[in-house]
């Protein structure tokens, strides 16, 4: 799975910039949208090409053998 992370400046007039790297999809929203019920209030949002690229599933595979 790649790296999720969440990059967050506060500028010298208290705004707050946040942006997701990694979060591929529509989940990236919902990162979003808990970080502007954080800080307060959301001036502005700007969709970065990550949303628009699918969130890979991993496919997991258990190998499980009964020895006799």
């Amino acid at each position: 799975m790649a790296k999720e992370e969440i990059e967050i400046e506060i500028g010298p007039d208290g705004k707050v910039k946040a942006r997701t790297i990694g979060i591929k999809g529509p989940r990236c929203l919902d990162v979003a949208e808990l970080l502007a019920r954080i800080v307060g209030r959301e001036e502005s949002r700007e969709l970065t090409s990550e949303y628009y690229e699918t969130e890979v599933q991993q496919e997991r595979r258990i190998d499980v053998r009964q020895g006799r």
